[in-house]
């Protein structure tokens, strides 16, 4: 047992060590383009489903409370957290429609949109996906290995170089919370003394 358990961390360093080797600078430049975001007044919107649903309420919560420093909140939203939205979505149209519908009436020129998904397939995260490029958002996409397909739809794509869904999860939130921690430095870094 104590071996399946060394295992399991092992496995979760290495996939996000692999990760973190061809990413640091997207990192970066996705975190200035999040601080530009709310610089110029406009909002992140995340979404995605199960475990992704999770992290994207998670960071935006972080947005909207703080990350590490005591600061103004940042507007974020997660559209997987309003269940009368999605069950009325789901009801009167079709469950593949949740997200995006709530794109159309939610996001504005300027707004940049996290989209979450493991497996990169969901059929509700693609179409939102096309709402967010018709709407010429900027967009993030965090997937696994098989999601090329949503990948491609997206300003900015984060592959985990796994498609073990677990793995995938690990380093999505990992990366969640580097890009708010980041994020926090570059708006609101503290003037060096002199």
């Amino acid at each position: 047992m104590k071996e399946k358990i060394l295992k399991e961390f092992k496995e979760s360093i290495s996939v996000k060590e692999s990760f973190i080797q061809n990413h640091v600078e997207a990192i970066l430049e996705v975190a200035k383009t999040i601080a530009h975001t709310f610089n110029e007044g406009n909002k992140i919107i995340l979404f995605g489903n199960g475990g992704s649903a999770s992290d994207a309420s998670h960071i935006a919560g972080e947005f909207v409370n703080r990350f590490k420093r005591e600061r103004p909140g940042l507007p974020a939203i997660s559209l997987n957290t309003d269940m009368a939205v999605i069950t009325s979505i789901a009801n009167d149209y079709d469950y593949s429609e949740i997200f995006a519908r709530q794109l159309k009436s939610l996001a504005v020129e300027g707004d940049l949109v996290i989209a979450i998904s493991t497996s990169g397939s969901s059929p509700n995260v693609l179409k939102a996906m096309e709402v967010a490029r018709k709407k010429k958002l900027k967009s993030v996409v965090l997937t696994g290995t098989k999601g090329e397909k949503l990948a491609s739809k997206a300003t900015y794509a984060f592959v985990v170089p796994s498609d073990n869904t677990p793995r995938i999860q690990e380093t999505h939130i990992t990366l969640g919370h580097v890009l708010c921690l980041m994020v926090e430095e570059i708006l609101f870094e503290e003037p060096r003394k002199k």
